[in-house]
């Protein structure tokens, strides 16, 4: 799978997104450190390891570089997205529950990543290995960077 690129200097507002999925009850916050865990939980439950390992490493970011989307009423995280995490720059990992998926959660988790890349000073985001290449390209204007196939994870063991 290839990596993309994303020009965050050309990342709108994107607070219509964030209303409607409140309006269902859902938020995008950046967790805490004492929540690193259920973050953690989350991930290892309904992923892998290896993302559950990577998105730790956020919690050793100040500002935290990962956000969760929450259902509001239960408290209950339903998706999760990373940056700075395994390089500089990189989107990732992120993963929503499969049972939520469809109601814009992924899209959202994104867009605040992509978000924060630029305000803290970034021009250009990298997004590891995409899979779903047309979602990225659709949400954030994402391009392919060629040849960039296994890319940084062709050293992983």
């Amino acid at each position: 799978m290839p990596d993309l690129l994303v020009k965050l200097y050309n990342i709108s507002d994107n607070s219509s997104v964030y209303k409607e999925l409140e309006e269902k009850g859902i938020k995008i916050i950046r967790p805490m450190t004492p929540n690193k865990y259920k973050v953690h939980e989350f991930v290892l439950k309904h992923f892998h390891e290896g993302w559950a390992n990577e998105v730790d490493t956020a919690f050793t970011r100040f500002p935290v570089s990962c956000f969760v989307a929450v259902d509001m009423a239960t408290k209950e995280i339903l998706g999760f997205a990373g940056y700075d995490c395994t390089y500089k720059a990189y989107f990732g990992p992120t993963g929503v529950d499969e049972t939520k998926r469809k109601l814009g959660i992924g899209k959202a988790l994104l867009l605040r990543c992509m978000e924060a890349l630029r305000d803290e000073g970034y021009a250009y985001a990298i997004i590891g290995s995409a899979g779903p290449v047309h979602f990225y390209e659709k949400c954030c204007g994402a391009t392919v960077i060629e040849d960039s196939s296994p890319g940084i994870y062709a050293s992983l063991i």
